[in-house]
């Protein structure tokens, strides 16, 4: 199941969920100020910047793959 993750279906469903949010939030009828405009705008952006600053898109190399690529150089 995590293979399939990847950062495009993550990051749709981080959107989705403050879509959702924000949609309830709106139809309780909670004001929006500039304050909570930043704070919207802090949540919505920042995790997903450091998800795709964090997440590499390759796994790095394994110990038996270093150690197998040292021997085949001699």
């Amino acid at each position: 199941m995590l293979r399939s993750l990847n950062r495009r279906n993550l990051l749709a469903a981080w959107v989705g969920v403050l879509l959702a949010i924000a949609g309830a939030a709106a139809l309780s009828g909670v004001s929006l100020t500039i304050d909570n405009s930043a704070l919207w705008f802090a949540v919505c952006v920042v995790p997903p910047v450091v998800m795709l600053m964090v997440w590499r898109s390759d796994a790095p190399p394994a110990m038996q793959e270093v150690l197998y690529a040292v021997d085949r150089r001699d």
